[in-house]
């Protein structure tokens, strides 16, 4: 693997300002979910304010807050939040299931709501398959209209999250650190998810080919096979460091707030090769080469033994000059919600409109100087936030500026403040 260290200077355009101008600004809420046997709730019909900057869900651990901030989630191109299984998010474990929600793109005093619906069909199975096991397929509807995949809901608007189960990213493997890099590339190229997809595809196909055929595979086909591999690697290679290059303009520039600044290094060999100045078309020679090169290792391993699928995303702690794993739990914390800041004000300076956000029980983890920061950035974003938490006290601050809602037994009420 090599490491490159991603530097302002590679970004494509100076990003001056930490709170965005909003002149111009487009501005994405949501106005309305609808729930149809979605994990806790059997139906929910949650109507918003237009105005609401910052949504509060309050409730114990247990009764639904997060399954909201999921759903929404799914208007974002990938599998939401968690990253669940179509047919471990129904009710009953059986059920089909249904998000619908209506986005609210403002402009000045343009208005446009747009319908956005996902669920799963009836599940089939194929009568000639000798594998009875039902098998679930989401679909995704724009107004009214069944789109291909999910990828065109990155088109018009991007969401961002931040949930608990993040926390350990900095300690887990480079897979969710490499998860979390390409959400992010995601918001400004929406077409990464489509290069990521296509690669793991190809690469799934490659390693078939290999395990049941072994050397003796047909040549000419692994080749093309590795031809596509190397077209959508570098791609997505490409956008990562793209998108890195511009984060980290956006941070040196960024004024001091609570919230560390943070070095950024990508340790993959595909963007390497692209840092050290080797045109892509360049790129793609090579790794096809290596891809040749590696499949009696890669046939006897029976996986991929380099390419994008095993990059990692270094973030170092910038005042400190320390790796964020080995910050401390707060540090990595903080580390976490200053990217997830930056990468807002990166798009809503790039893309004239900031990331919805969903962040699920962060205000715990802050202390009140982080915490009254955090309300104060996102309140000046110019997008809808939704934050959950179990203590209402947390939230005092945020009264007369957010709406706030109760969550128990799969019901949600207006809070009475």
């Amino acid at each position: 693997m090599i490491s490159t260290s991603i530097s302002a200077h590679q970004e494509s355009a100076a990003i001056p300002a930490s709170v965005p101008d909003l002149q111009g600004h487009t501005r994405v809420s949501v106005s309305r979910v609808m729930l149809t046997n979605y994990r806790s709730y059997k139906t929910l019909s949650l109507k918003l304010q237009r105005s609401s900057n910052m949504v509060v869900l309050t409730g114990e651990n247990g009764v639904g807050k997060t399954n909201i901030l999921e759903a929404i989630s799914y208007a974002a191109p990938g599998r939401g939040l968690r990253g669940a299984g179509l047919d471990d998010i129904s009710r009953h474990n059986k059920d089909n299931w249904s998000v619908a929600l209506q986005l609210a793109l403002e402009q000045d005093d343009i208005c446009e709501d747009i319908k956005v619906g996902t669920g799963i069909e009836a599940s089939t199975t194929d009568a000639d398959s000798t594998d009875k096991k039902p098998h679930s397929r989401r679909i995704v509807k724009i107004d009214g209209e069944i789109a291909n995949n999910t990828n065109c809901l990155g088109e018009r608007w991007s969401i961002g999250w931040l949930t608990p189960q993040m926390d350990r990213l900095f300690i887990e493997g480079p897979s969710s650190r490499r998860k979390f890099l390409d959400r992010l590339t995601m918001g400004l190229y929406p077409d990464h998810s489509r290069q990521i997809g296509a690669f793991e595809r190809t690469m799934r196909e490659r390693n078939r080919l290999l395990s049941d055929q072994g050397v003796h595979a047909d040549a000419v086909w692994l080749s093309a096979l590795e031809a596509r591999m190397a077209e959508h690697g570098v791609a997505a290679a490409v956008a990562r460091l793209e998108f890195a290059g511009q984060i980290a303009g956006q941070i040196e520039d960024a004024a001091e707030t609570p919230f560390p600044k943070a070095m950024l290094a990508i340790d993959g060999w595909l963007e390497g090769l692209l840092a050290d100045g080797l045109a892509p078309v360049e790129v793609e020679v090579q790794y096809r080469e290596r891809l040749a090169h590696e499949r009696v290792l890669d046939c006897r391993s029976g996986r991929t033994s380099t390419g994008i699928h095993k990059t990692d995303f270094i973030v170092t702690h910038k005042p400190k000059s320390m790796r964020a794993d080995l910050c401390s739990t707060g540090e990595q914390k903080a580390l976490l919600v200053g990217l997830i800041i930056a990468n807002a004000h990166l798009q809503t300076a790039l893309k004239r409109q900031a990331p919805l956000l969903l962040l699920d029980e962060v205000a715990a983890h802050l202390d009140n100087e982080r915490r009254s920061a955090l309300f104060d950035i996102l309140g000046a974003l110019g997008s809808q936030c939704w934050l959950t938490g179990t203590d209402m006290s947390l939230f005092e601050s945020l009264k007369g500026k957010a709406e706030f809602f109760d969550v128990s037994d799969g019901k949600v009420q207006p809070s009475l403040q």
